[in-house]
């Protein structure tokens, strides 16, 4: 990072995934892919691994929900597992499809799920129904749409505010992202000489 440069200035700085993949939510189709990513992220398995499958679903233009029905189950773990999804690759193929059906049965398609919503904890609540979705995944797919969905407000994650408090950093929903980013790559590799934000953690003596 350059030098000179605020706590708020480094943290802006950071990719989200979202970015990293080149997507711009303001676009619904890239929404949608964003939810595609998101459920691939909240598995327990590697941000990169995750990345790679995500890439890999765009290569073969599986981003849509018809495709992904036509793709069908077998067509789906080939994918996963060519990703490195190898612990996760049938449930993971299996909810993609129950998920896909559900959005197109139910909604017609993810923006008309938002509209359908009466309010933030109703939206969560819409998109934890999917068999798969959980909190984490939700909280995935809806911190990087603060400000781009209506009602997309989730309440910050943990490893985020932890990470907020260890740099003093008392506007976390802004910078939610970023905090994941640095969570992930840094605090739980223990990267401390390596992190962006090392100068602002109060853990930087010991570590």
């Amino acid at each position: 990072m350059v030098k000179g440069l605020s706590l708020n200035e480094i943290l802006s700085r950071i990719k989200s995934y979202s970015e990293e993949l080149g997507l711009d939510l303001t676009k619904p189709e890239d929404r949608f892919k964003w939810f595609l990513a998101s459920i691939l992220f909240a598995k327990r398995i590697s941000a990169e691994i995750a990345k790679k499958t995500f890439r890999i679903f765009m290569d073969e233009n599986l981003v849509s929900p018809d495709k992904i029905i036509e793709a069908g189950w077998d067509r789906l773990v080939e994918i996963l597992d060519s990703g490195g999804y190898v612990r996760y690759d049938f449930s993971t193929a299996s909810n993609l499809l129950e998920i896909m059906k559900k959005l197109k049965e139910k909604y017609g398609d993810l923006e008309a799920l938002h509209e359908a919503a009466e309010n933030p904890k109703d939206l969560e609540k819409r998109l934890m129904s999917f068999k798969g979705v959980g909190p984490v995944c939700v909280n995935i797919f809806l911190r990087e749409l603060r400000g781009i969905w209506e009602k997309a407000k989730p309440a910050p994650s943990r490893i985020a505010v932890n990470v907020a408090e260890r740099i003093g950093l008392n506007e976390i929903e802004p910078y939610e992202s970023s905090l994941v980013r640095v969570g992930l790559e840094y605090c739980k590799k223990r990267r401390c000489p390596e992190c962006p934000v090392r100068k602002y953690c109060s853990l930087k003596k010991t570590s």
